[in-house]
């Protein structure tokens, strides 16, 4: 017995040997390509630094960042001039509010007191005669008025391009007239729209108004007819079924759909108006911008920071209704708190000027 099992047992150790081996032998090569793998990964993601660094030292060399002559001590210089610092008690230092508002009161930047009396003594010329709604906001009520102008402007065109840009309601590829057209609007800016528009209306708030209209096409249409390609069949097959037409299908199987984000978005835009408003401004189109703009020229960097800060008061005070009306339209969308609101201002703008 014991002669028997002796060779087999063997042979079993082998095969165990064997599998031993031929596991090592995986587990080696298996080790070997994740290294290779990870090696790999590694080249890529040095060399795609290297690309990504020297495409910067590219465009840092093209703004001629490294042959600008750069002037700190007028910088600091200035920057005493933004910050005034007044001494209280001779003894504490503490920002001079005072002659921020002492400014802005004077230039009526966020209101004017004329007008604010016409509501008092005179509301019937207030509102209907001399239409003074925005004019009582002073300069602030200027830029507003340039975002909720060109606004209203331009949501109707807006509307129709965006709806017959969808591939739901027109069919490929005339829809592509429509498309393409918004994305011939949006590709210029609005602050080139308002140059183009100065043989019309001249230089102003008006040429400022039209430009926004005519981004708000490109802008707002763009969104409504993404937010169309979204909407589910249901609807659409319903009212298809009980004989309705074409435009009654649009109308109440498509549109009745999208009608709260249409709303929503159009608030959107409306806060980036304001902010392009701000913008359109420094070229002349009135306003806080181009108050903002007159003072920087005159190297008065405490009345320009007096005009910053209004400028910041108008853009969250629009900012702050507009994203509690779309939080309650949306209601998937969390409500932003009043800090992150503040605090995420400077990228949401620059997001949206970017666009």
């Amino acid at each position: 017995m014991s002669t028997d099992t002796r060779p087999q047992s063997e042979s079993g150790s082998a095969a165990t040997d064997a599998d031993g081996v031929r596991r090592t032998e995986r587990l080696t090569e298996r080790y070997e390509r994740i290294r290779r793998s990870r090696r790999r990964r590694a080249i890529g993601g040095l060399t795609l630094l290297g690309v990504i660094g020297f495409l910067f030292l590219q465009a840092l060399s093209a703004v001629g960042m490294f042959d600008a002559e750069y002037n700190a001590p007028f910088f600091l210089e200035s920057l005493r001039d933004f910050f005034p610092i007044t001494w209280y008690f001779g003894v504490i230092p503490f920002l001079d509010i005072g002659q921020y508002w002492a400014f802005i009161t004077e230039r009526q930047l966020l209101f004017d007191p004329a007008v604010g009396q016409l509501l008092v003594t005179d509301p019937v010329a207030f509102f209907i005669d001399e239409l003074g709604i925005f004019a009582v906001f002073g300069e602030a009520g200027t830029t507003l008025a340039i975002g909720l102008g060109g606004t209203i402007i331009g949501f109707p065109l807006a509307l129709l391009f965006g709806v017959l840009g969808s591939e739901r309601v027109t069919p490929f590829p005339l829809n592509f007239v429509f498309r393409g057209t918004m994305s011939a609007i949006r590709s210029i800016p609005a602050l080139i729209w308002a140059l183009i528009l100065i043989p019309l209306a001249g230089l102003g708030p008006a040429s400022a108004t039209l430009a926004v209209g005519i981004d708000t096409i490109g802008n707002l249409g763009r969104l409504f007819t993404d937010e169309l390609e979204e909407i589910s069949e249901g609807p659409i097959e319903a009212m298809e079924t009980t004989g309705a037409n074409r435009p009654q299908t649009i109308t109440f199987g498509m549109l009745s759909q999208v009608t709260t984000p249409f709303i929503a978005w159009t608030l959107y835009i409306f806060e980036i108006n304001v902010r392009a408003a701000v913008a359109l401004g420094v070229i002349g189109g009135g306003g806080l911008g181009q108050i903002l703009e007159v003072q920087q020229g005159l190297l008065q960097f405490t009345n320009t920071m007096a005009t910053l800060l209004c400028i910041f008061l108008l853009i969250i005070s629009v900012e702050l209704c507009s994203q509690r009306i779309r939080a309650r339209l949306r209601a998937d969308e969390e409500p932003m708190g009043l800090w992150e609101l503040i605090t995420g201002f400077p990228q949401r703008l620059v997001e949206s000027l970017s666009k």
